[in-house]
């Protein structure tokens, strides 16, 4: 079978899943999730803020985000320190970490994987297994490709390491991790990494339209060790529906941890929902049928653009995009001055233009 004849295929698949999700779901309330006791608030003017950053990570002009003038760099973020830009030209992925002096606190904001579509990486999504044994959390099971593109790549030594030198400098300020998408999977297990490598009870994590990543028993591990977190769901987007949820396989099923904040409209007004803490809420995204589900809806968060600003194949613009710093910091003087490491990693070699200590 061609190409064109198993993508509608798998497409038809994907939604018999998704139609047996909701199917098994009914109205019923599942068991919560074990999560911290604390009054959960959500800011407006935080969360906005932080989905612009989530959205400068998506910008493939590497100059730009290295002097934080990139055409997504304004607004609530005007003003934010760049401390460390990672590229892993091989595995399309791509980070920051800096300094946001008016919150007070250290950001990291991971890109996520679009090569080509949303709709072929939601192809790819649906027929990833949980097969991993997260460590030290007996019972925990986890997406190995989300846990592999995290831990088993540059990002988590670099991320660690950056986080570190950052507090270094500022103390022990709050670290906020986020990312959209396969972004916020990856920020997901960076988030949890920090908590416990640092000893840190001050790791905020919001992700935008995320995936599931892993079981419920892994659900609950997070929540107890990254409670203050928040994932925006919005409207119909289809992701944060994937993998599938099972009521009847608890034990085996993805699922979310909590919290969720739906945003969608009610009665034509703007509404942000917090969700219940099981993960689960059925009265939050999980009440989108099936058959509504969208992939637009993905690409736009609080009015914020999501989508990368180039659709052609990732590693060829990561590729350039990284030729044109290179030559940007050999020949300009702001390189001494300007405490910014920038890791590169392409075709197996590690390139380190760290300019600080």
């Amino acid at each position: 079978m061609g190409r064109s004849g198993w993508v509608p295929a798998v497409a038809a698949a994907m939604v018999v899943l998704l139609l047996l999700s909701t199917a098994s779901q009914g109205r019923q309330r599942e068991r919560s999730v074990k999560s911290s006791e604390q009054t959960f608030v959500f800011n407006y003017t935080l969360a906005k803020t932080i989905v612009e950053y989530a959205s400068a990570v998506y910008m493939t002009d590497l100059t730009a985000l290295y002097t934080w003038t990139c055409s997504r760099c304004n607004d609530l973020t005007q003003g934010f320190e760049i401390r460390c830009i990672i590229v892993d030209v091989q595995n399309c992925l791509q980070a920051f970490i800096g300094v946001d002096h008016n919150l007070n606190a250290i950001i990291v904001a991971i890109r996520g994987t679009q090569e080509n579509s949303v709709q072929n990486w939601i192809r790819d999504l649906v027929w990833k297994q949980v097969d991993l044994n997260y460590p030290n959390m007996p019972g925990a099971k986890v997406h190995t490709g989300f846990y592999s593109a995290y831990n088993n790549t540059i990002l988590r030594l670099v991320i660690t390491n950056a986080v570190r030198k950052a507090r270094n400098l500022y103390g022990d300020i709050s670290i906020i991790v986020t990312g959209h998408s396969m972004g916020g999977a990856m920020a997901s297990f960076c988030a949890l990494d920090i908590a416990i490598s640092l000893g840190s009870d001050d790791v905020h994590l919001m992700t935008f339209g995320q995936p599931r990543i892993g079981n419920a028993v892994f659900a609950s591990y997070f929540a107890e060790i990254v409670p203050n977190t928040i994932r925006v769901t919005h409207e119909h987007d289809i992701v944060p529906h994937l993998p599938p949820y099972f009521s009847f396989l608890p034990n085996l099923a993805y699922h979310h941890f909590p919290r969720e904040v739906w945003e969608h409209d009610v009665d034509g007004n703007r509404t942000f929902q917090v969700c219940d803490d099981s993960g689960e809420d059925p009265d939050c995204c999980r009440s989108v049928f099936a058959l509504f589900l969208s992939v637009p809806d993905h690409l736009t968060y609080m009015g914020v653009d999501m989508a990368a600003d180039d659709w052609s194949t990732c590693r060829i613009v990561m590729g350039q995009s990284a030729e044109q710093l290179r030559s940007y910091l050999t020949s300009n003087s702001i390189m001494s001055n300007n405490p910014v490491d920038v890791i590169i990693v392409d075709h197996s070699v590690q390139i380190d233009l760290t300019t600080s200590s």
